[in-house]
């Protein structure tokens, strides 16, 4: 069975470049859309997972999903913890483990749009900042000094929140709290404001800790070490590493998003669909009597189907790659949004990765083939004689 010869298709497409460009751009919008949204759920997740780290862990109360769920009694169950055997040591034999208190408080935005939820974080000094290691630093000021009310801003708070320069003046409750430096994470910390943990849970009131983290020592069993918690009696606390615990914290705001892509694909792929649909039967409608010639000279009716259908395929493959074309300058651009977790703002980039741009253009080749699978069939049940004397 002989196929229609491939240049047909080529020269059909060009000479009817303006419908079939339309439908291609119509395809490739939707397909931009599709993503932006997916870029933006990758943003949010490679955040998150760049946060975390395998050789510390983290202690929360049982049950909780998240900080602002836990409560670590503080100090009965902290000084338990310090003395653990999985806790790495300093050379000189301090532990390098911290609790620390977690709280979101509403602070103004500079552009005047309102109020946001900011994570504060108390830490101990200089205990938490030494678990971070190289990960968490400041760029610019100092740290903040122990015992002090002293804080440091996460630097993509400063040109979204007010007050978070150097020399701004914070106040949480009614204990105002001086700015010091401001500090880059490579991950969610830097979404966050830091300070004395003591200072910070005095001023807020708040005289327990939300979580304990420590540095493993090597070769450590975390699940072992999860498992042996469940029944100890003396510590109420759950054990997960870092990783896991900030990898727990997408699945909010990362199902929302996927749902928001299905969404948002299926409404504006049904119109591109209908658009493919339409500048296809336009085009089998233009070509009846090509149709009936094709027939005529020995052609059956499946190569006339299939060369309508890579017709559509190809216009839906261009329309694939205007969308990758749309979308690749959103690559790095920096947004901010609620995670649904923790219900705190936290800002990140988007990220188009080679899987997207795939997935993209995957979904626009579909596109075309559903739009183009109808003309397709239509034009393969054309009747030779009565296609030929059609005007």
């Amino acid at each position: 069975m002989r196929l229609v010869p491939f240049r047909y298709t080529l020269r059909s497409l060009v000479v009817r470049w303006s419908p079939s460009l339309f439908s291609a751009l119509g395809i490739g919008l939707t397909v931009a859309v599709l993503g932006g949204v997916l870029a933006l759920r990758e943003g949010f997740k490679a955040l998150l997972s760049d946060t975390g780290s395998d050789d510390v862990v983290v202690y929360l109360r049982p049950g909780a999903q998240s900080e602002g769920e836990s409560i670590v009694r503080y100090p009965v169950d902290t000084n338990v913890l310090k003395t653990r055997p999985e806790v790495a040591l300093d050379a000189s034999g301090t532990p390098l483990a911290a609790a620390e208190s977690y709280l979101g408080l509403k602070l103004d935005r500079t552009d005047g749009t309102g109020t946001t939820i900011v994570t504060v974080r108390g830490v101990e000094l200089p205990a938490s900042l030494r678990i971070q290691g190289p990960r968490w630093r400041v760029v610019e000021g100092r740290e903040p000094t122990p015992g002090s009310d002293e804080v440091v801003v996460g630097k993509p708070l400063t040109s979204r929140i007010k007050d978070t320069t150097i020399g701004s003046t914070l106040t949480f409750n009614v204990t105002p709290f001086k700015v010091v430096g401001i500090f880059e994470n490579d991950g969610a910390y830097s979404s966050e404001i830091w300070g004395d943990v003591d200072r910070i849970c005095a001023a807020l009131e708040r005289p327990f800790r939300q979580r304990f983290v420590a540095k493993l020592k090597p070769g450590t069993d975390v699940a072992a070490i999860a498992t042996e918690l469940e029944t100890d009696k003396r510590v109420p606390v759950k054990a997960q590493t870092e990783k896991a615990y900030f990898a727990a914290q997408t699945t909010a705001l990362g199902g929302v998003l996927g749902f928001l892509a299905g969404i948002l694909t299926s409404l504006m792929g049904a119109a591109a669909v209908l658009g493919a649909v339409n500048t296809m039967l336009a085009a089998v409608g233009a070509r009846t009597r090509e149709v009936g010639i094709l027939m005529s000279v020995g052609y059956r009716r499946f190569p006339v189907f299939f060369c309508f259908l890579v017709e559509a395929a190809i216009i839906g493959l261009a329309g694939g790659l205007i969308g990758a074309v749309l979308v690749l300058p959103f690559n790095g651009l920096q947004t901010s949004t609620t995670n649904w977790n923790t219900f705190t703002e936290i800002a990140f980039a988007f990220r188009v990765t080679p899987s997207i741009i795939v997935t993209s253009i995957g979904v626009a080749l579909v596109l075309g083939i559903l739009g183009g699978t109808v003309p397709a069939w239509r034009a393969s049940r054309l009747v030779p004689t009565a296609a030929l004397r059609r005007l």
